[in-house]
């Protein structure tokens, strides 16, 4: 095809400026249409438009009528970090009050006031308690598991708890458990303890093949956002 007068004499002069390469950015078609690109590269009546995303584009030159610097930024992939780019963005972890519900609200407080003292995450403790008792302060188990978190009352002797069923001194005790199972194991295992007895994990070397146990790991710490 031969090239119109006019996009010759564009072309002409950008390549006599720079011979083998051109360093525009803005290429506008006979069409109307406006392209940006990295570069353009002239060969013979071949034009080959580098694009931003990678690859080349090539089309005749009689379809470019102008080619001009793009003023809007880009940034250019070539600097940009690849490992950083392969990261998805890291999300903010939601507080304690994002995830409370209506149920759990009053007992935040305690809560968080627990978990500051033993150190451990209250997102945590607010999952247990939600897999645990739902936030029923006066629930037992068929197996005599008491209150909030769930205290058996060997446990609750243990960490010489008066009354189990006061909110407060349920939600201390079973935070205090829950602090030396971390101190044992990674928090996976921890939860996992905390349901089914620390001598159930070490005796299987991991989560135990309960299903009970292994869906309440699930739960507990998808409610606490711990991957």
């Amino acid at each position: 095809m031969l090239l119109r007068p006019f996009a010759a004499v564009v072309l002409l002069g950008l390549t006599l400026l720079v011979p083998s390469r051109v360093a525009a950015e803005l290429v506008t078609l006979t069409s109307g249409r406006t392209v940006s690109v990295r570069s353009v590269r002239i060969d013979g009546e071949t034009a080959v438009l580098a694009l931003r995303g990678g690859g080349d584009l090539e089309c005749n030159v009689a379809l470019i009528r102008d080619v001009l610097p793009d003023e809007v930024p880009y940034p250019d992939p070539d600097d940009l970090d690849p490992v950083a780019l392969a990261r998805p963005p890291a999300a903010r972890p939601l507080t304690l009050a994002e995830i409370a519900g209506a149920d759990s609200r009053p007992y935040l407080p305690m809560i968080e006031a627990a978990a500051s003292r033993h150190k451990v995450d209250p997102r945590l403790v607010h999952a247990v308690i939600t897999v645990e008792s739902r936030f029923q302060a006066r629930a037992r188990s068929r197996k005599g598991a008491m209150g909030l978190m769930q205290l058996m009352p060997a446990t609750a002797r243990d960490l010489q708890v008066r009354n189990p069923y006061d909110p407060a001194a349920n939600i201390d005790a079973g935070v205090r458990h829950l602090r030396t199972l971390l101190d044992r194991f990674d928090v996976r295992l921890a939860v996992a303890a905390y349901n089914a007895g620390a001598g159930a994990v070490q005796r299987f070397g991991g989560v135990p093949p309960f299903r009970e146990t292994q869906a309440y790991v699930r739960q507990v710490l998808s409610l606490a956002g711990v991957s």
